[in-house]
């Protein structure tokens, strides 16, 4: 069954067309009545989204479109076609990137980039990047057909391979490393051979890379992926940022023995020490103020039979917040308590830091234009973080960042239930324009 189906959906003359503008919509003079008329077609919106869940689709209703497969080959030649429909002039650049550019009337200024990306992971769904990115297209289009003469260029970019580890954006930022490109892959290729199949050349990979400057600003639309939105009834998120995340691997060192010779008092059950850091992680995290969330999500035992006490655990901590002085400080009292633990049940514990992204704010003023294109709607917003990551946070480095959240439905993502509601795409279709606009006139 397609999105669209799911409900009866009548979309209204303002939410379904763009306004009919004769005269040529610019920042200046007689070309500036009207542009805060201008909105999407949300009929033609919702219809690419219906059809680009049919590249990798799978028989739950969601996709397996992942990175560099023919699904995702596929998707986004049809994603390259509608780009062009929309009049943007269209290139691949060395990363795999598909950029749309549409020039401005004042070609020395820096572009404005808005986008997102169109792989899935594995049972994904049909919202988590496609919106953005077909919302981005809808925008340009929308633009092009109302006559707007934009200032500044606009690039309608599709970040390859989001999913696997924002390759794309960290192309264009200048961090994507070398030894990246070589490793192989649990596939047996690597990286450097998947960019070459989708157009891109690593060769020049270097070419990609955009310096701080040379890029206006970034903006991203995207699904929430939570239900904060959806459980306050709350039209548009105005995302705050994208918070940071650290991961912190822990190895528990206990003594393996016969679970039916050895007695409980004289045990070194590995697993004991790990399911009092579960608990201990949920409850640090809670006792504070504050949106923090913290997860042990991975934990393997040795030697993983019935009959023997385990001997040796691994896990990983992850902690996410807008701070990061914050996670520091939420680890700070983890691991003490951690090194407790290890003590009471004689299981030496060690640890180290895993991974770190630092948290990436957005820029206050695009939050401020978000905020009046969604009241100028007649939309309720609310200022929120995004607790998941996104290529905003990459382009964070080079140039001001924002994002638009629209609800997901009972909070589901990366799964075949993964939906938005119609209103609910064009409401952020309209805020992106909107935005853009006023980015574009700022």
């Amino acid at each position: 069954m397609c999105a669209l189906s799911r409900r009866d959906f009548v979309h209204t003359t303002a939410l379904g067309t763009i306004a009919m503008i004769r005269t040529p919509l610019g920042p200046n003079g007689p070309q500036d009545q009207g542009w805060k008329q201008l909105r999407i077609n949300g009929d033609r919106l919702n219809k690419h989204l219906v059809n680009l869940s049919q590249f990798g689709r799978i028989p739950e209703g969601g996709v397996n479109r992942i990175a560099f497969s023919p699904a995702d080959i596929e998707g986004r030649g049809f994603t390259m076609q509608l780009m062009r429909d929309a009049q943007l002039e269209v290139h691949i650049d060395p990363a795999g990137n598909i950029i749309g550019r549409r020039e401005g009337h004042l070609p020395d200024l820096p572009p404005i980039l808005f986008g997102s990306h169109i792989d899935s992971v594995p049972e994904g769904g049909n919202y988590d990047g496609d919106l953005g990115t077909m919302a981005a297209i809808e925008t340009a289009q929308s633009l092009a057909e109302a006559g707007y003469q934009n200032r500044h260029p606009l690039e309608v970019i599709v970040w390859c391979d989001e999913e696997g580890g924002l390759t794309g954006s960290r192309a264009i930022t200048g961090i994507l490393p070398e030894e990246e490109l070589t490793d192989l892959g649990r596939d047996g290729v690597s990286l450097r051979e998947k960019i070459r199949r989708i157009g891109g050349d690593p060769d020049r990979i270097a070419d990609a890379k955009r310096e701080r400057g040379e890029v206006a600003a970034y903006l991203e639309l995207h699904v929430e992926q939570g239900r904060i939105l959806y459980d306050q009834g709350i039209q548009v998120g105005v995302v705050e940022g994208i918070v940071g995340i650290h991961q912190y691997d822990v190895t528990i060192e206990g003594f393996a023995n016969h679970a039916g010779t050895t007695p409980m008092n004289i045990r070194k059950n590995a697993m004991l020490t790990a399911a009092e850091i579960v608990l201990t992680v949920d409850r640090v995290v809670k006792s504070k103020p504050g949106r923090q969330v913290g997860t042990v999500g991975r934990l393997t035992l040795e030697p993983g039979a019935p009959n023997v006490v385990p001997g040796l655990v691994s896990l990983t901590v992850e902690l996410r917040d807008l701070d990061s002085a914050k996670i520091g400080a939420l680890w700070a009292e983890i691991h003490t308590e951690i090194d407790q633990l290890a003590e009471k049940y004689g299981t030496p514990t060690h640890y180290e830091r895993a991974r770190t992204n630092d948290p990436a704010l957005s820029d206050p003023q695009i939050r401020e234009l978000i905020a009046a294109a969604a009241d100028d709607l007649g939309l309720s917003s609310l200022h929120m973080p995004s607790g998941a990551g996104h290529d905003a946070q990459t382009l964070a480095m080079i140039c001001p960042v924002g994002m638009i959240f629209v609800p997901s439905v009972e909070g589901i993502s990366h799964s075949p239930r993964e939906f938005t509601e119609p209103e609910d795409v064009v409401n952020g279709g309209n805020v992106l324009l909107q935005t853009i606009v006023r980015l574009d006139r700022a």
